[in-house]
């Protein structure tokens, strides 16, 4: 990689949001997972369906996505630039308060 090294400290950081983006990752995996196998007396079929695939989609857009913000980083840091704003960060924030409001309302509206 082109540039300098930067201060291990902030390679070290920049790893350490990798691995936390990974782990958010899984979460949103096991997330979807457990959504999937709620009891039909909680969720409908299809909402039960909809809730796990948008978790299970999230945590695919975190996993692949992971690296190259790494990467982009690393090389902000290496070339004195500044560092790109986290975009998905939003995609996440929304999708899950999405997943968990319409979870809660359910949970509220059923019998």
């Amino acid at each position: 990689m082109q540039g300098n090294e930067p201060d291990p400290r902030f390679t070290l950081a920049n790893e350490r949001t990798f691995l936390t983006w990974l782990s958010t990752s899984l979460a949103l995996s096991a997330g979807g997972i457990a959504m999937a196998v709620v009891p039909e007396s909680v969720f409908v079929p299809w909402v039960r369906t909809a809730l796990a695939l948008i978790l299970v989609l999230l945590s695919a857009v975190a996993a692949v996505t992971a690296y190259p913000r790494w990467r982009r980083i690393q090389r902000a840091l290496r070339l004195d630039e500044p560092l790109p704003p986290p975009a998905l960060a939003p995609l996440f924030g929304y999708g899950v308060a999405m997943v968990a409001i319409l979870a809660l309302v359910l949970i509220v509206l059923s019998p």
